[in-house]
């Protein structure tokens, strides 16, 4: 994928929760404070972290892995499996969490060899999305507290939406020009 069209579909994923949140602030507070443990969208990210680890897996091309390559996919799938049944409480979080380090490295990895500094933008934001994930890792129960506070007033959803939303059409303008030229 280009990192034009990565940064037009970040861009565009990243605009749809903030207009939601500009426009329909209760919607998005009764929504997202179930969203950390919900079990169906934690069910949901864990199924595809877990295919796109066992997809990068699959796809190394490191020769001292090869011959355990097998074992390792198998391991891997299980332990997606497991993480559902033994550790299921915020399972929605640390879904989010494996889903934001692989975004991240999917980021970076496409825009290490572009010629625009502003490749820059979609590093940083990866990185950003990297002790994101991290601590989600370490306290999926922060998300839930981020959320207390994010959600206390509508005027408060609506402003670091706005921010987040500045920041979407950033990515978009970025994917429909300095990175096109690269």
């Amino acid at each position: 994928m280009s990192l034009a069209n990565l940064s037009l579909l970040l861009g565009l994923g990243l605009a749809v929760p903030q207009l939601w949140q500009l426009t329909q602030p209760d919607a998005w507070r009764k929504w997202s404070a179930n969203f950390p443990r919900s079990k169906p969208l934690g069910y949901l990210l864990v199924a595809i972290a877990t295919a796109w680890f066992v997809w990068n897996v699959r796809n190394e091309t490191l020769a001292d892995f090869s011959k355990y390559k097998p074992y390792l996919l198998l391991g891997f799938a299980a332990i997606g499996v497991l993480t559902c049944i033994y550790v299921s409480d915020f399972l929605a979080a640390r879904g989010l969490a494996l889903t934001l380090l692989l975004l991240a490295k999917f980021m970076v990895d496409t825009a290490r060899w572009h010629v625009s500094d502003w490749r820059w933008v979609i590093a940083g934001l990866a990185y950003l999305w990297v002790v994101f994930g991290i601590w989600l890792t370490i306290s999926p129960w922060r998300l839930r507290d981020f959320l207390v506070w994010h959600n206390r007033t509508d005027s408060r959803i609506r402003t670091l939406a706005a921010s987040r939303l500045v920041l979407a059409l950033l990515l978009v303008l970025l994917g429909l020009t300095a990175f096109r030229a690269g």
